[in-house]
C-alpha cells in the first residue's frame, strides 16, 4: 500500500509540475538570448534594412531557427515567408490649383496616397464635414461621393454636454486620433468610390509636411508603401491656406474650378513575412499570436545600424518564448490554443508588414485571433525614467479592448514574474503616440485585444549605437518570461478572453 501511494503521490507530482509554466520558462534564459542577438544584429545582416539584402539574411535566419526547432510554417503552402508587395516610391511632383490660383507642396498641402500619373480636373467638389460614417453619426448621408474629389475638416462633433457623438462619451474615437483619423476618413471616402480626398488639418499638416520634405532633401526617396491597390486613389493633406477654399459651413457639393496633376514614380519590390505555428492541442482554431519587426533602418553612409534593442530584442524573444513553447509540446503540455509566431517586415517603413498580414492576407483567422502579444524594444532601460525598479516594462495598449486581457496580464506578472509594470505610455492621446508606433496597432484597429511590450527609446534609438553590447540580458530575460507565462495563460485558459471594449 505504501509503494502504491508513494507512486500516485509521484505521478500527481509529475503532473503538477509538467503543468506549471516555469518548467518550460527555463529554457529562456541570458545566454540564449545573448547568443541569438549577437548574430542577429551583427554587421553581417546589414541592418536588416525591408526590401535588401540585410532583410533576406535575417528571415533565411528565422527560417532556419523554426526548421531546427520543428515548428511549422504557419501557411498551407508549406512556406515560412509570406510575400509582402511593395513599392519604393519617389517623392510625387503635385499641383494643385482652385479658381486658377496655385498651391505650393509642402507650403500648403502633401499627397498621403498614391496613384498612377494623372491629371483631375473637376468644376465641383464634394464637402462631407468631418468625413465621418458610422450607425451613430454619418456625414456621407444623402451624399453620392462617387467619382468626386471629397474634402473634410479634422476631428470629430460633441454634443452639448461635449460628449463625442461617436462614441456616446467624452472618450475621442479613431476619427480624431491623429494618423489613424487620417487613414479612417482617407479610406472611408474610397470605400464610397471617391476619386480624391482631401483632409485639412493645420496641425497634422505641418508636421508631416516638414518630415516629407525633410526626406525629399536627403535625396526624395520618401518611403516605401504597399503594393496591393489595383485602383489608383489620391488622397491629400492640407493646410489653413486649402482649407480657407475649401472649407464650408455644411455638407453639399460646392462650385469649384479644381485642377490636380499628380506625377508618381515608384519601383516595385517584395519583402517577406516569416510566420510559423505551433497547432493548439484542444482549440486549434482559436489563435495567439506573438509578434515583432525583423526589420531595421539598414545602412547609411556605408555605416551599419544594427538595431539591436530596436527590434532585436523583440525577434530573439520570440525565438526564446518558441522553444519553450516547443518544449512544453514535446513533453505531452502542448498549448491548448495555436500559438502564432509572427516577424513582420517594413515596420519602420509604417507598419506595412503588419498591414499586409492584418489587412491584406491574414493566414490565420482575425475572428478567431484571441490576441496579439507585441514585443518592440526590451532589452535596454529608458533613461527618461527615474523613479521605479530597475526591473520594469511599459505596457501599452492591454486595457484598450479587454478588461479579461489586462486582469489576466497583471496576474501573471504578479504570480510569476514580479516586474514593475509601468503604464506611463498607455494613453491613446500621450504626445509620443506610441500606441500608433509599432505592429500590434494593426491588430488593435480590427478589434484584436493586444499588449505591447515596450522598454522605451533611449540615446541609442535608430542610431548606429544600437548594438548588442548595449543590451542588459537580465532584463532581456524576465521581460521575455513575462510575455511567455502572458501566452502560456491565454493559450491554455478554459475560457477565451471577452472583448468588450470593442471600437466603433
Amino acid at each position: 500500500m505504501k509503494n502504491k501511494l508513494t507512486l500516485c503521490f509521484l505521478l500527481l507530482f509529475a503532473i503538477v509540475f509538467a503543468q506549471n509554466p516555469t518548467s518550460y520558462s527555463n529554457n529562456i534564459d541570458a545566454n540564449g538570448l545573448k547568443d541569438k542577438l549577437y548574430t542577429y544584429s551583427s554587421d553581417k545582416f546589414k541592418g536588416r534594412e525591408a526590401g535588401t539584402e540585410g532583410e533576406l539574411i535575417a528571415v533565411q535566419y528565422l527560417k532556419d531557427k523554426y526548421q531546427a526547432l520543428g515548428i511549422s510554417p504557419a501557411q498551407a503552402s508549406g512556406d515560412y515567408f509570406q510575400n509582402v508587395p511593395l513599392k519604393k516610391i519617389k517623392t510625387p511632383k503635385v499641383n494643385i490649383s482652385i479658381d486658377g490660383a496655385n498651391y505650393i507642396y509642402y507650403d500648403d498641402f502633401i499627397a498621403v496616397s498614391s496613384g498612377e500619373t494623372t491629371t483631375i480636373e473637376v468644376d465641383e467638389f464634394t464637402f462631407a464635414g468631418y468625413g465621418i460614417k458610422t450607425t451613430l453619426y454619418d456625414d456621407y448621408e444623402n451624399l453620392d461621393v462617387a467619382g468626386k474629389l471629397v474634402v473634410a475638416i479634422k476631428g470629430e462633433p460633441k454634443d452639448e454636454d461635449g460628449k463625442y457623438l461617436v462614441t456616446g462619451s467624452k472618450d475621442r474615437s479613431k476619427w480624431s486620433n491623429g494618423r489613424q483619423s487620417l487613414s479612417s476618413k482617407r479610406n472611408i471616402a474610397k470605400e464610397l468610390g471617391a476619386k480624391a480626398f482631401i483632409l485639412i488639418d493645420q496641425a497634422m499638416f505641418k508636421r508631416y509636411s516638414s518630415y516629407y520634405k525633410a526626406v525629399e532633401e536627403r535625396g526624395g526617396e520618401s518611403t516605401l508603401a504597399l503594393d496591393v491597390d489595383s485602383k489608383s486613389y489620391y488622397g491629400f493633406l492640407g493646410g489653413k491656406k486649402l482649407g480657407d477654399q475649401l472649407i464650408q459651413s455644411s455638407n453639399g457639393t460646392f462650385r469649384k474650378d479644381i485642377k490636380i496633376t499628380f506625377n508618381n514614380s515608384s519601383e516595385p519590390i517584395t519583402s517577406k513575412n516569416v510566420v510559423a505555428i505551433l497547432p493548439g492541442t484542444e482549440k486549434p482554431e482559436e489563435y495567439i499570436i506573438l509578434s515583432a519587426h525583423l526589420d531595421h533602418i539598414g545602412m547609411h553612409d556605408g555605416e551599419v545600424f544594427n538595431g539591436a534593442d530596436d527590434d532585436g530584442s523583440g525577434t530573439v524573444a520570440i525565438l526564446e518564448i518558441a522553444e519553450a513553447f516547443k518544449a512544453a509540446a514535446e513533453n505531452g503540455e502542448g498549448p491548448k490554443r495555436s500559438i502564432v509566431f509572427l516577424h513582420v517586415t517594413a515596420e519602420e517603413k509604417g507598419l506595412l508588414g503588419s498591414q499586409y498580414y492584418t489587412d491584406y492576407n491574414p493566414i490565420v483567422s482575425l475572428e478567431n485571433t484571441v490576441a496579439n502579444l507585441n514585443i518592440d524594444m526590451i532589452g535596454r532601460i529608458d533613461p527618461k525614467r527615474k523613479n521605479g525598479k530597475r526591473n520594469y516594462i511599459y505596457l501599452i495598449g492591454s486595457d484598450k479592448l479587454s478588461t479579461d486581457l489586462h486582469n489576466i496580464s497583471e496576474e501573471v506578472n504578479k504570480k510569476y514574474s514580479n516586474i514593475e509594470l509601468d503604464y506611463t505610455y498607455n494613453d491613446e492621446n500621450d504626445p509620443n503616440r506610441f500606441y500608433y508606433r509599432s505592429d500590434h496597432y494593426n491588430f488593435a484597429k480590427n478589434n484584436i485585444p493586444i499588449i505591447f511590450y515596450f522598454n522605451g527609446t533611449h540615446a541609442d534609438y535608430h542610431r548606429a549605437t544600437d548594438t548588442p553590447d548595449k543590451i542588459q540580458y537580465d532584463l532581456l530575460e524576465n521581460r521575455t518570461r513575462l510575455v511567455f507565462y502572458t501566452a502560456w495563460e491565454l493559450a491554455n485558459r478554459a475560457d477565451r478572453i471577452v472583448v468588450d471594449k470593442a471600437s466603433k
